[in-house]
């Protein structure tokens, strides 16, 4: 599942006493034979090499710099966004090897921001001076560098948040640039199958798979891990975390910064954990926008199996926000009886698919979506009323597969794919993963399975497995950071922020309480955007920790039967 990872701490504790270590997990015991003493040497010499490798390309970018000009019509952004690209070695360990091309996009710092209020930046109130005013000059802070996640996501679009009161003030003091991950877009672009055969439908998803089932995902997904070999060949192994993160840092030099100003969000602040560890002395202001846990025994298994809990639990949230409104949705006034209305659709699905495309399994990714974002809820809420009463268009709207965009989201799978399995050592007999996910789906059969499904690859996968970097700095290392999280967020569950947190001394951790949307940066809750202005633009901090009451939760909504409900997908 996209942005792996894990609950806090009584849905930990629950996760602990049903899930035992993975047997299959190659997990380092602590073997001191000469085998195992070879093997971290021969680690440790590869390490040097790809750190040495590293400041080569950093260099060689900082000499080159980026060439922006108009953007490709393939990237369709906006005129007044620039692209450009920078290389980068394959293998780091081989910097005069193989060179691949990252794609950047930036619009530079506007230097103006519509003032309102008597101070430009207040610490997290929410009276941050955003809205109209007077024009104001604001001096440029040099470029922001932003990741949102997945893997395998994009973040060529981020240069147009600078149209967003919410990122106003931002954009006034730095270039907004983003960039395409190796293996994303055109950057080096992976894929593991064919686009049209990734999103066939309808498809199933039964919350209690057969044996025969299972055994239908397992051969899928030894096919995958297959296909992934075959089409990337040598190049598959080099799609790693360790490597975005040395990316990340060839990018900084290639801007011309000394030191990185980032913003990551759910994966992407496993990137910038993983880049503080390696290059410390590289960062000026890190934001940890919705953290993975990045303690090496989490990447990426049980990161996986915590993250199918928390959905169960935000799951939850939407069925309680629906039955609150039934006088709307007329789902029922619980949130037990607004699953019973779920499951009836979903019952309906796998007899008849909606509009022939629209199965259980379609139905699923759908409302997956309700789990990351509670700004999913009114429509599709309202979707499972209409397809009650007999018109299933909204649903069909929101759910049915899009061709047009099959290559991108097959593109991201794979790469999704690829660094995670790359990443750390998985279980690779098929007995632990039926164990642990059986146990699991009897407490949070919502999305377990499905979980499961995406990333049973791993355990068939081709490449050489990395053991996951130990992420942490040491006191006085690294400057201070900032961690924002919310609460009841599902898709990176609070527990990775406190670790990220303990590992990263000097940062702070600002909470959204009461919340669960993935991703609170620049978003709804002006106390949060308070945070991220203040230590963005003047680098300050709250002390430790900071907490901020939920955003609004979402109003109903009804659509009239007949509608197409039209709205976010």
């Amino acid at each position: 599942m996209r942005a792996a990872v894990i609950s806090g701490a009584a849905g930990s504790m629950v996760l602990t006493a049903l899930v035992a270590a993975p047997a299959g997990s190659n997990t380092p015991t602590g073997n001191t034979s000469a085998a195992s003493t070879s093997a971290r040497s021969t680690s440790a010499d590869s390490a040097a090499a790809e750190m040495r490798g590293t400041a080569v390309a950093a260099a060689r970018a900082a000499a080159a710099g980026i060439r922006f000009g108009a953007c490709p019509e393939a990237e369709n952004l906006p005129d007044h966004i620039r692209c450009g690209t920078v290389t980068v070695p394959l293998d780091y360990a081989d910097p005069d090897g193989r060179q691949i091309k990252l794609t950047v996009s930036r619009v530079e710092a506007t230097g103006r921001v519509e003032a309102a209020g008597d101070a430009p930046v207040t610490g997290g109130d929410g009276r941050n001076g955003r809205g109209g005013g007077k024009s104001a000059p604001v001096a440029r802070q040099g470029a922001l560098v932003f990741n949102p996640g997945g893997p395998g996501a994009s973040g060529m679009y981020f240069p147009m948040a600078g149209g967003m009161p919410e990122w106003q003030r931002i954009a006034a003091a730095y270039d907004l640039v983003g960039y395409a991950p190796r293996g994303v877009g055109r950057s080096a672009p992976l894929s593991c199958q064919d686009p049209e055969q990734f999103v066939q439908a309808p498809t199933q998803a039964p919350t209690r798979p057969s044996e025969s089932y299972k055994k239908q995902r397992i051969a899928e997904a030894k096919a995958y891990a297959q296909g992934c070999a075959r089409r990337a060949g040598t190049a598959l192994r080099h799609y790693t975390t360790l490597n975005n993160a040395r990316d990340l840092d060839v990018l900084r030099a290639a801007l011309g910064e000394r030191k990185l100003t980032f913003v990551g969000a759910s994966y992407g602040t496993y990137i910038g954990a993983v880049h503080t560890t390696l290059f410390p002395s590289h960062v000026r202001r890190m934001v940890f926008d919705s953290a993975v846990d990045p303690d090496p025994r989490q990447i990426w298994y049980r990161n996986n199996l915590d993250q199918s809990f928390a959905f169960e639990q935000r799951w939850e949230d939407f069925r309680t926000w629906v039955a609150r409104h039934d006088s709307t949705y007329h789902l029922g006034a619980t949130p037990e009886a607004v699953q019973l209305s779920y499951e009836k659709v979903r019952a309906e699905l796998a007899r008849r698919p909606a509009g022939g495309t629209v199965g259980p399994g379609q139905l699923q990714a759908a409302y997956l979506k309700a789990g990351y974002y509670d700004d999913y809820w009114p429509m599709r809420a309202a979707a499972l009323t209409e397809y009650l009463k007999g018109n299933p268009q909204p649903l069909i709207s929101q759910a049915a597969p899009h061709p047009q965009v099959a290559g991108e989201e097959e593109n991201s799978a794979a790469v999704y794919t690829a660094v995670q399995c790359n990443d750390a050592p998985w279980p690779t007999d098929w007995a632990t993963w039926d164990r642990d996910n059986t146990r699991l789906a009897r407490v949070a059969p919502f999305t377990t399975w499905d979980n499961a499904w995406m990333n049973l690859p791993c355990a068939f996968w081709p490449a050489p497995r990395q053991q996951p970097v130990d992420v942490g700095t040491a006191e006085g290392a690294l400057p201070p950071t900032l961690i924002l999280a919310a609460e009841r967020d599902a898709a990176t569950p609070y527990q990775g922020a406190q670790e990220l947190q303990l590992r990263l001394p000097g940062s702070v951790l600002v909470t959204e309480r009461g919340a669960g949307t993935h991703g609170i940066g620049g978003g709804a809750n002006q106390c949060v955007n308070g945070y991220l202005d203040a230590y963005l633009l003047a680098g300050r901090l709250p002390t430790l920790r900071a907490g901020c009451a939920p955003h609004a939760e979402p109003k109903p909504l009804s659509l009239r039967s007949g509608s197409t409900g039209a709205g976010p997908t």
